[in-house]
């Protein structure tokens, strides 16, 4: 177990308190709530804007199953998940800080999070990250009639694919680690093979403190593992340089889900 000291506590929080407020300054809001941009100039008539590419599709891996919930055990690489939802602010310091570090993530996206902030797909991808579904609402989707939660993951897909061409890579049901046996059919039916779990819960939407998310993952995480995080939250971003900063020290590369299992 990795001994955080209060001295580290308080340097990773005032580290996490610059990056949000830099996030901040980022991301600021309009009046509207949508992101705000600054004024570029023009595009010369002779140079017409590119239209981005589309996203990666979901892949189907072999002799895998259909919930993963980790990687390959041989390889020293973890995959850092996060459930997209919440201020923009700290979605883009937390992206910003794993950028910084060569560290690459996978956000899985609530649609209506999306709706809310459209410009936060192409974020994401252009950091270089995997972007998934993590349903429209974030609702119990294991709960759900069929016809509901077949509209909670068609939905988000949706969203997915008129942002960036693609319904993105993976799918998590919300508010469950699994997937029942309908939500499993219903996402491949809606174009993914497989759904992601994940082995180590950071447990940091219970806003413990930077400190014990560290502790959390520090604990339990080891060669293949898939961690789930959320943006949203504070302690996460004071967390991360911590987590970041010791997976190296052991010599565990942080990737992308698809680089995980690839």
């Amino acid at each position: 177990m990795v001994k955080v000291t209060s001295t580290d506590r308080r340097t990773a929080l005032r580290t996490g308190a610059g990056l949000l407020a830099a996030g901040a300054l980022t991301a600021g809001c309009a009046p509207n709530g949508a992101v705000a941009h600054s004024t570029s100039p023009a595009h010369p008539s002779s140079s017409p804007p590119s239209t981005p590419s589309a996203a990666p599709a979901p892949r189907r891996y072999p002799g895998r199953p259909a919930q993963l919930t980790h990687g390959p055990r041989t390889h020293p690489r973890v995959a850092l998940t996060f459930h997209g939802q919440g201020d923009p602010a700290i979605a883009h310091a937390i992206l910003t800080e794993a950028e910084k570090r060569g560290a690459h993530l996978t956000v899985l996206a609530v649609g209506s999070w999306l709706d809310e902030h459209p410009d936060m797909a192409r974020r994401v991808l252009d950091g270089g990250h995997d972007l998934g579904n993590h349903t429209q609402r974030h609702l119990a989707v294991n709960a759900m009639s069929e016809a509901d939660a077949r509209s909670e993951i068609t939905a988000c897909a949706d969203r997915l694919e008129h942002l960036t061409g693609s319904i993105g890579t993976w799918f998590r049901p919300s508010r469950a680690p699994l997937a029942s046996p309908l939500v499993l059919r219903l996402a491949r039916s809606a174009g993914y093979p497989h759904v992601l779990s994940y082995d180590v819960d950071s447990l940091d939407y219970t806003r413990p403190g930077a400190d014990a998310i560290q502790r959390k993952i520090l604990d339990e995480v080891r060669n293949g593992s898939v961690v789930s995080m959320h943006f949203g939250y504070p302690d996460t971003v004071a967390a991360l340089p911590v987590v970041l900063e010791e997976l190296a020290r052991r010599g565990l590369t942080a990737v992308t889900t698809t680089e995980l299992f690839s």
